[in-house]
């Protein structure tokens, strides 16, 4: 009786996994993307002051927390610094810096305070994504989550974020936002 359990459960994680790898966000490829749509180049799309708006959707896929972010980004030549600060609904306010390192192939390397190890990613046609573990602030419990991250660039100049946070494998948040250039 045990025997046909343990298999039925083997069999349908082993199909969660496989659909996760070939059929879910998880599944998206840089490669999907190139030569698609218009050419995100982060030195232009990701330069001088930003607005970020959205939402943040807890385990259950209701929204859990809303943000503004005012950005603003810096680069010369392959090297950029975004700055971030986020207002939550909740009244926290967060500072971000991200480092950016890109390289002529499109690969593109990352770092930000609360970004142990850093983030690792790529740029093609008009997607870029980034793969890093982020240490939540104390506030949120100072887990380790790992992110899968992905901006896609519309052809009004609009970003389109949304990034998904895992914890020993489960989804536990998603967050989708636009990110717009500010017209000063």
């Amino acid at each position: 009786m045990l025997l046909p359990f343990l298999l039925g459960l083997a069999l349908a994680l082993s199909l969660a996994l496989l659909r996760r790898r070939f059929a879910g966000f998880d599944a998206q490829r840089p490669a999907d993307y190139a030569g698609k749509g218009p050419l995100l180049d982060p030195t232009v799309h990701l330069a001088g002051p930003l607005l970020c708006e959205g939402v943040i959707y807890g385990p259950t896929g209701r929204v859990a927390s809303r943000f503004v972010a005012e950005m603003k980004g810096e680069w010369q030549g392959g090297q950029g610094v975004l700055t971030e600060r986020f207002r939550y609904d909740s009244g926290m306010v967060q500072d971000r810096r991200w480092d950016f390192r890109l390289s002529a192939d499109g690969a593109l390397g990352a770092t930000a305070a609360d970004v142990p190890g850093g983030a690792t990613g790529a740029l093609a046609g008009s997607a870029m994504t980034l793969r890093y573990r982020i240490r939540l602030h104390d506030d949120a419990g100072g887990h380790v989550l790992d992110v899968n991250d992905w901006m896609y660039l519309l052809d009004n100049g609009t970003i389109i974020n949304r990034s998904q946070f895992r914890k020993y494998g489960l989804k536990v948040a998603e967050l989708v936002a636009t990110l717009r250039r500010i017209e000063t």
